[in-house]
């Protein structure tokens, strides 16, 4: 069983409209609404590659429920969340067709209190002793520590559970240095973290501050992994046009799916390349294009490169 941990649990709402024009009304063509946050994304693609999931974190509130109704109809995915008295937020993603860009608003999640953090930690760490993996996923809400990440590594760690960290800023920082098994930042949060732009060195400064491996997400150009037993690149066979939400939380599936079935690194970064390049093709986070992941996922191109120190 693979865990996954989503400390800010949202309802995703997509808003599709024509063209998107500042300062005027609108109407919206088409709306769907999700269960979200990074972990959330990241169980629901793994439920669908055939993984058993249990997910975890804070839910609370008619937003909460709502997330949870959508979370039973997964087949194969645990809901393990744990309520609060604060109202699970909202983030809202409108698609302009005519540019097919995505404007982002993220509601910031409910305050967590003392108590409802200590039950969290209780649970997480009856949780862990069945997983074979477990998934550290996005933002803190407010109230909760913000070494909060760290504190949890060390507990997975300590239990034996390999852990993926994927989050940036402070949280970030402190967590890299409790020694994550792989950490997956885009290039904006590995400069922010290291102070570098170049991904490689910025990579490897990640690697020197704590993290076992680095899979630094590159965009459209694919992923770079800088790791104990080598260094590669993976590149997508060709550009992807379509709405990028979500495609860095199926590249971590991808990740831990190779994990947990003890594939060579090349062959998970197949898939989380892949995987991501089939999630832009689909209409929200959290899901893929399984006929363009099949199609992909052998055409990845995955270079291995001189190791890194």
């Amino acid at each position: 069983m693979i865990l996954t941990v989503t400390l800010n649990t949202a309802l995703d709402i997509t808003y599709r409209l024509p063209a998107l024009t500042p300062h005027a009304s609108h109407r919206v063509t088409e709306v769907t609404e999700r269960p979200g946050g990074k972990g959330l994304n990241v169980a629901r693609v793994l439920a669908a590659l055939g993984h058993e999931v249990t997910v975890t974190g804070f839910t609370g509130g008619a937003t909460g429920r709502a997330v949870q109704e959508q979370l039973t109809a997964v087949p194969g995915l645990v809901d393990a969340l744990i309520p609060v008295t604060g109202a699970t937020r909202r983030t809202i993603a409108v698609v302009d067709a005519r540019s097919g860009d995505t404007t982002q608003l993220n509601e910031p999640g409910p305050t967590i209190t003392p108590a409802e953090w200590t039950a969290f930690q209780e649970a997480y760490e009856g949780l862990l002793a069945p997983a074979s993996a477990v998934a550290l996923c996005g933002s803190l809400p407010p109230g909760v520590p913000v070494g909060a990440y760290a504190g949890l590594i060390r507990t997975a760690r300590s239990a034996g559970v390999p852990v993926l960290l994927d989050t940036s800023g402070e949280p970030l920082r402190r967590g890299i240095a409790a020694r994550p098994d792989i950490v997956k930042p885009n290039t904006d949060e590995l400069a922010e973290l290291t102070g570098s732009h170049d991904p490689l060195r910025g990579a490897q400064d990640a690697r020197r501050r704590g993290a076992h491996a680095v899979v630094a997400s590159l965009g459209a150009k694919g992923l770079l992994a800088i790791t104990p037993q080598g260094r590669w690149r993976a590149v997508p066979p060709t550009r992807i046009h379509g709405n990028p939400t979500g495609a860095g939380d199926s590249a971590v599936a991808g990740l831990l799916s190779g994990l947990e079935l003890q594939l060579p690194w090349p062959e998970r970064l197949s898939r989380a390349v892949a995987l991501a390049a089939a999630t832009v093709l689909a209409p929200v986070a959290g899901e893929f294009v399984r006929a363009a992941y099949e199609e992909l996922v052998g055409r990845v191109a995955v270079t291995r490169e001189i190791s890194a120190a």
